[in-house]
């Protein structure tokens, strides 16, 4: 490799937003992530739904709202 052109390559520490931490090599010194195989449903079996900002409850009432336009328009015909 030629000197001066690649990043220092040195022990990083990946903190996750569960609480878990562990070192890892890296070209940053510190690495903070949303998901680790500790909380990550694929890797622990659990189901975890994450309703970020009401997504889930807009949907429903967006259906409910198609739901009774369609049921008004098939009465009329």
């Amino acid at each position: 490799m030629k000197k001066g052109v690649h990043p220092e390559y040195m022990k990083a520490i990946v903190r996750c937003s569960c609480g878990e931490t562990f070192v890892t090599r890296s070209t940053r010194s510190e690495l903070h992530v949303e998901i680790c195989s500790q909380c990550h449903p694929f890797y622990t079996g659990r189901q975890k739904l994450v309703d970020t900002g009401g997504r889930v409850e807009r949907f429903r009432r967006r259906y409910a709202q198609h739901l009774e336009t369609k049921s008004k328009s098939s009465k009329k015909s």
